[in-house]
């Protein structure tokens, strides 16, 4: 009935998507197994894409040639820059999307790839043979067989819904649990906890008042996500702010007796950067009140997404509370929300490239991982479904580094660090973030891409140098061009900058914190008539270039410092009980992680740097 597959995906939802595209554009046969095929794509909760540090990680999984980028450009309904107020490095592309959409779009992607093949029913367990995975087991029965196997189970593995005191199974509202596949890693070995995630009310977009509410619009020219030639955004719906008050709060307490969070009956730990109303409430005490974000879930629905009032109270505490909102005093509501606990694997139990150490050609990605978000999930399924497509060839898999990718600084953390509460990604968890900017994921990853091989990494390549050649000409313009005080002066004098008094190259002024290249271009008709020819984004990354290149060589040269420890192997079987010196429980953490490097090793938590020093020595550098 079924082939042999190179590649079987567990889960269709952010990782399990990116890892059957990842799969097939290496050239594998996959199979994506998929409990309902009608959900595939499926976002679970708020209806965008990116944010802050995760609009960077998407950016780079376009960059590999992953599809979470093209889907929201194809999606969107409104874009928004984030932190433009502050550094490049902290900018961070948002996109608001139809959800509906945004589902149908990947379906359409994964069925118009003839590697990929799809069945749909659960997964009960894996076949396992001599400590390497062989396939899947089926609820029905089935044994489908494949060379390396992808769990991205997200909230489905034995998950359990709260709403106030009732509870009852299922991995998202009106979808069932997934079981048994838990049962059997625990029985091979692996270890095993829960978390807990939630998702607000969604409540009738025609019961509310706008003008009671701020607006906030999307970004005019609107940006997007991929460095293909996706459509641009047209037509962009608005999102709205309102907040709570003490009168919603006190509405709210009183279901906490009630609350699953309050008395017990949830176990898990959830996301501390997204806390509940409740949680909210509870520990910020002295705030009188909180931001909500009223989203439009789509162009043609009137479903509407309440950012920031993720509840598991009882519902009818949830729809007073409501309506004690300002704009949602005759709110309808469609559906409560509701608390998820789920099963997840601690991380430390997976090598860096997402196989486990436990059982060959097993990986693990998303939620399962004890991460939290889209973002964090697409980019973890991208390269646990490149690695399993490579291990399934027996060529060597990637690891990215923490100076090359978000994606590495993830995984990096993941996997040494491990993580007792949903991991979620942050711009200052990257000690590299100057160069880790969301408008160079392109030249940092698409090489990696064509050097793996991917499928339509020479188109993207293509745009890598022309994009290349045209900020160096950019750059060398800047450097060679002069300017007459009288042409420029008052422009400065326009941005509080201090006049110049003799010819100055356009490269020194540029440096000026209050000058732009649009500002210069506006006064400067030969600047603006060499620029006419390139496109916005290389003029800008040409900007970013010249005003940023002393920390962008700092961190290059912090980066090329480290790079020894990071150039220094250990070997997978090595003996650290035998190393004297070694502190005791950095002989236990470094046995479990296995570290592939001294660099990772340094990393590990509960290994210091006198460690470091005894395996330095031991290895005779």
């Amino acid at each position: 009935m079924f082939p042999k597959y190179d590649v079987i995906v567990v889960g269709a939802g952010h990782a399990g998507c990116e890892a059957a595209v990842a799969a097939a554009n290496l050239g594998c046969k996959v199979l994506l197994a998929t409990m309902n095929m009608q959900t595939i794509g499926q976002m679970s909760c708020n209806p965008a894409m990116g944010g802050v540090a995760k609009g960077q990680i998407v950016r780079e999984v376009d960059a590999l040639c992953g599809y979470s980028g093209i889907v929201t450009d194809h999606t969107a309904i409104q874009f928004r820059m984030l932190n433009r107020s502050k550094g490049p490095a902290m900018w961070s592309p948002r996109a608001q999307n139809d959800r509906m959409a945004f589902a149908a779009k990947w379906r359409q992607m994964l069925e118009n790839n003839p590697n990929i093949d799809f069945w749909q029913e659960m997964v009960a367990g894996l076949v396992v043979k001599d400590g390497r995975v062989r396939g899947v087991r089926t609820s029905m029965g089935i044994e489908i067989e494949g060379e390396a196997v992808v769990l991205t189970n997200g909230t489905f593995l034995n998950g359990l819904i709260h709403i106030g005191e009732k509870q009852f199974g299922g991995g998202r509202a009106g979808e069932s649990a997934a079981r048994g596949i838990t049962e059997q890693l625990v029985e091979l070995g692996f270890e095993a906890g829960r978390m807990k995630t939630g998702t607000p009310p969604r409540i009738d977009g025609r019961s509310l008042d706008y003008s009671k509410m701020e607006m906030q619009p999307g970004d005019n020219p609107p940006g997007k996500f991929s460095y293909t030639d996706t459509p641009r955004l047209e037509n962009q719906l608005c999102c709205w702010s309102t907040y709570t008050n003490q009168q919603v709060h006190d509405m709210l307490r009183t279901g906490f007796d009630k609350s699953p969070m309050f008395n017990g009956r949830i176990q898990g730990l959830g996301p501390r950067y997204c806390p509940s109303i409740e949680d909210k409430i509870d520990r910020f005490g002295d705030k009188d009140r909180h931001q909500l974000f009223i989203e439009p879930e789509g162009r043609d629905t009137v479903e509407i997404y309440i950012n920031g009032f993720s509840s598991s109270l009882p519902e009818d505490v949830q729809f007073k509370a409501l309506r004690l909102i300002p704009g949602l005093e005759n709110a309808k509501m469609f559906r409560p929300g509701y608390a998820i606990e789920y099963d997840y694997f601690p991380p430390t139990q997976l090598q860096p490239t997402l196989e486990t150490h436990l059982v060959k050609n097993l990986f693990f990605a998303g939620q399962i991982n004890g991460t939290t978000g889209y973002e964090e999930a697409a980019c973890q399924g991208l390269m646990a479904g490149l690695n399993a497509a490579l291990a399934a060839k027996d060529q060597e898999q990637l690891v990215l580094k923490r100076s090359e990718a978000y994606i590495g600084v993830l995984i990096d953390d993941l996997v040494n660090k491990g993580t007792e509460e949903p991991y979620r990604m942050f711009t200052s968890r990257a000690e590299y973030r100057i160069l880790l900017r969301q408008d160079n994921a392109d030249l940092r990853l698409t090489p990696i891409a064509q050097r793996l091989g991917l499928a339509g990494a020479e188109e993207r390549m293509a745009r890598v140098h022309a994009k290349n050649r045209a900020t160096a000409e950019i750059e060398a313009f800047f450097r060679n061009a002069s300017v007459q005080p009288d042409e420029l002066n008052g422009y400065l004098q326009s941005v509080d900058s201090a006049p110049i008094n003799q010819k100055t190259k356009l490269h020194n002024i540029l440096l000026r914190p209050q000058v732009d290249i649009a500002g210069m271009a506006g006064v400067l008709p030969e600047l603006a008539t060499f620029l006419r020819p390139y496109e916005q984004e290389f003029v800008e990354l040409a900007e970013i270039n010249i005003k940023y290149d002393g920390y962008i060589k700092k961190e290059e040269e912090m980066v090329a410092r480290h790079a020894r420890l990071e150039d220094l192997q250990l070997q997978p079987d090595f003996n650290y009980a035998g190393v004297n010196g070694l502190s005791i429980e950095a002989r236990q953490k470094l046995a479990s992680v296995r570290p592939r490097t001294i660099g990772q090793a340094s990393r590990i938590s509960g290994v210091n740097p006198a460690d470091v020093s005894v395996l330095l020595v031991y290895l005779g550098r």
